[in-house]
């Protein structure tokens, strides 16, 4: 097993961990099937894209591994990551909280749907790494990086987000929570500040990218931002 196998197997055993922890601890109960369902579903995802980068981009897979406020070079990005770790928390225990005290009444067919968004996001994602092998984990521009418009790109400057954006809707859903789509409002605003920085960021070191801003000129969603 070589360093990069350790440290991915490493972070998809710590991500399990803080998600059982903030989805069991909360609730109180272990008798969540919403829960249990939800870490399948997320897990399995997670493990595939890493399978994926580990055979196919490990260069990338070594960028992702490097990630959080600590692996940031920006003060500003460091701040975000701390506030986005916050709000990702508040995504899994405010549904655990509801599902404890039962705030909401959500269907089963409401729970298939928020566990497909969760694939789904994932699956966003996974199109992005193919697509892009400078997608780090931190914001910062590598030797030879250029810029990417193709795919995803030629229709938007950060589908990434997107897809990070339909997991985390698809998350309280699939954790039986109405009440959770609030701390998805939290971390949706956090993931523009971060996006918007990263803009500036990128104008300012990668050339070409204000051209490329031009020519793309939506953010997140395809002739509306």
């Amino acid at each position: 097993m070589t360093e990069l196998d350790r440290q991915a197997l490493t972070g998809l055993a710590s991500l399990f961990i803080i998600l059982a922890v903030a989805l069991f601890i909360p609730a109180w109960t272990l008798h969540y099937w919403q829960a249990w369902v939800f870490l399948g579903v997320f897990l399995t995802s997670a493990l595939a894209v890493t399978i994926y980068l580990r055979q196919n981009d490990p260069q990338l897979l070594q960028r992702r591994v490097k990630a959080g406020a600590a692996a940031e070079q920006e003060r500003s990005q460091k701040i975000i990551q701390v506030l986005a770790s916050i709000a990702f928390i508040a995504v899994i225990v405010v549904p655990a909280l509801d599902h404890r005290f039962g705030w909401s009444v959500v269907p089963p067919s409401i729970v298939a749907a928020g566990d497909a968004l969760v694939a789904l996001g994932f699956y966003i994602v996974f199109l992005v790494f193919k697509e892009n092998t400078f997608t780090s984990g931190t914001i910062e521009v590598v030797p030879d990086q250029k810029i990417i418009t193709t795919g995803p790109y030629a229709l938007v400057r950060h589908p990434m987000y997107i897809g990070a954006i339909i997991m985390l809707v698809g998350i309280p859903l699939a954790l039986g929570s109405w009440w959770g789509l609030l701390a998805v409002a939290l971390i949706t605003a956090v993931i523009v500040w971060r996006l918007l920085d990263e803009e500036r960021f990128l104008v300012e070191h990668l050339p070409g990218y204000s051209d490329y801003r031009t020519k793309v000129r939506y953010r997140l969603v395809p002739f509306i931002w």
